[in-house]
């Protein structure tokens, strides 16, 4: 049967959110319940990336084995998203959200209790299964929790926690690595998702639609699932393997075929995973594609801002969280305010305005140099997550409240997924373009600094993170000047490097400005709160 029916299989009811009484279902509490889990996980992405060196050396692990510990997560989170959505759609967004608390907070407990790497890799893995449970549930539970009316400030919170748990994890990270031990980055989950648990237990309703879907799409979560794994690996590897290596283009090539298969799949069945009706909305797909090109540019650019700080400027990693400081407070202050402004005048203003101060400020971070000071550096990074904030939360409510209730799981799902993609293809491209700059600037660097002969091509990698390796200093015949040189070569050509792709992050940003121009409210927002409780 074609899945070509009207959106509404059931006339919803459009009546308002009846009263609460007492804890359960209070959508106030159920946004800070959802927030301590959703804060969990966030912090989760960027807090272990502080902690690998420490685990490498404690675990005899190499480097492969780190960057499985951090793209086995980022796979088992990216490929697991809009079916986990599903099932909150499915099953109800309370329960999937309390398993995915429960799992993710014991996946993170059997990490800090595990002696070799592999297992600590496996439990990852599963860290990102239940993180996927858990986010877009958290989403669908907002939806259903709060009216129309709020749901914009209720997003703008969750946007908050998000930005500000993401951007805090390397500080958090930093003082817990280096006053405790790597252990504690993944032990502090246990207390956090317990606590999420009670207040999860005693606050959260559940929520349901009253079509909400009764079957599975088990060839479509297949065929999705295989298409994301191909598609998210090929960008991971692209930058090891190179653009134009042959298992990066089959990879792609893969990912290409397996989606249209999907698609075509998805036409057939009678309750299709993604409804590609969804995508006859031109809000909830600019809103989609609106979400990969801020993600590109904001978490492809963030990654070299972090070499830059600690490599270039020598900051340890607590000095760079704390140089991120800014970022953070205007996404903190921004997320909750731009939901207000999203509520009274609609998302397309707010987001239009958010890419373009984005962009503004990707354009403003070209301009830093290895002598660049904290303040104009603060100043780049404030404008930037003052850009931010409005677009997580106008371009979530956009996919969310325009789908139909009974797919705000999937919605939520695809929300986040278009995260990852769009994070992942940015780091890659971004990458890349660093690679070809260095590769470009370096020898001409190397001759500026007054080296002589052609530079070590072992010091080209060095160059596309921005810090010399310490066995350069022993090398024989080294001395103190010549290794200065050497840093003001790979510093120099790092910075070039950095500010190229700080330049295609902005040409991004001006792109995603204009897609911001398609988005309007949700057309859906006002089945939320009160429809269908079970």
């Amino acid at each position: 049967m074609s899945s070509q029916t009207p959106v509404a299989h059931a006339a919803p009811d459009l009546s308002a959110p009846e009263p609460r009484k007492g804890l359960r279902g209070h959508p106030w509490l159920t946004l800070f319940s959802v927030a301590i889990g959703v804060m969990m996980v966030a912090l989760d992405g960027t807090i272990v990336a502080i902690a690998n060196p420490a685990i490498q050396a404690d675990l005899k692990a190499s480097l492969a084995d780190v960057q499985w510990i951090t793209n086995g997560y980022l796979l088992a989170l990216a490929v697991s998203l809009i079916t986990a959505g599903k099932l909150g759609d499915r099953f109800g967004h309370r329960q999937t959200f309390l398993i995915g608390v429960v799992g993710f907070a014991l996946a993170s407990g059997a990490i800090g209790l595990s002696g070799e790497v592999s297992l600590v890799i496996t439990f990852r893995v599963l860290q990102g299964i239940f993180g996927a449970l858990l986010m877009p549930a958290a989403l669908g539970l907002l939806r259903a929790s709060f009216p129309a009316e709020k749901l914009n400030m209720a997003i703008g919170i969750w946007g908050m926690v998000i930005g500000a748990s993401t951007a805090g994890g390397p500080i958090v990270g930093g003082l817990l690595v280096e006053h405790v031990n790597w252990q504690s980055v993944f032990f502090i989950n246990v207390p956090v998702g317990v606590l999420a648990l009670v207040l999860g237990l005693v606050i959260l309703k559940d929520h349901r639609a009253r079509n909400a879907p009764r079957s599975f799409d088990i060839p479509g979560i297949v065929l999705l699932s295989g298409a994301m794994f191909c598609l998210i690996w090929a960008l991971i590897k692209a930058g090891e393997w190179g653009w134009g290596d042959a298992k990066t283009l089959g990879f792609l090539a893969a990912a290409v075929v397996v989606f249209a298969a999907f698609a075509i799949l998805e036409t057939k069945v009678r309750e299709p995973l993604i409804p590609l009706r969804m995508f006859r909305s031109v809000p909830l797909t600019a809103g989609t594609i609106l979400m990969v090109l801020m993600a590109f540019a904001f978490m492809g650019g963030l990654f070299f801002v972090t070499f830059y700080l600690q490599n270039v400027h020598g900051l340890s990693p607590v000095d760079s969280g704390l140089h991120l400081l800014p970022l953070t407070a205007m996404m903190i202050v921004g997320s909750p305010a731009a939901g207000a402004l999203i509520t009274k005048f609609g998302p397309r203003i707010p987001l239009v305005g958010g890419m373009v101060f984005t962009a503004v400020a990707m354009f403003g971070m070209t301009t830093l140099s290895t002598g660049t000071g904290t303040l104009t550096m603060s100043l780049w990074f404030a404008l930037l997550g003052l850009g931010l904030a409005p677009v997580m939360v106008g371009a979530t409510e956009v996919i969310v409240g325009n789908a139909p209730l009974e797919l705000s799981g999937v919605a939520g799902g695809l929300q986040q997924a278009a995260m990852q993609v769009g994070g992942s293809l940015g780091t890659a491209v971004l990458g890349a373009v660093m690679s070809s700059k260095v590769a470009s600037d370096f020898p001409a660097n190397w001759t500026k600094a007054g080296l002589p002969g052609a530079p070590d091509p072992a010091l080209k990698a060095a160059a596309e993170v921005g810090a010399v390796p310490p066995q350069v200093a022993q090398a024989p015949g080294m001395t103190p000047q010549i290794v200065d040189r050497i840093g003001t070569a790979v510093h120099d050509t790092f910075v070039s490097g950095m500010g190229l792709a700080f330049t295609v992050a902005c040409a991004v940003a001006v792109v995603a400005a204009v897609v911001a121009l398609f988005t309007k409210r949700g057309s859906n927002a006002e089945a939320g709160a009160g429809v269908g409780h079970i």
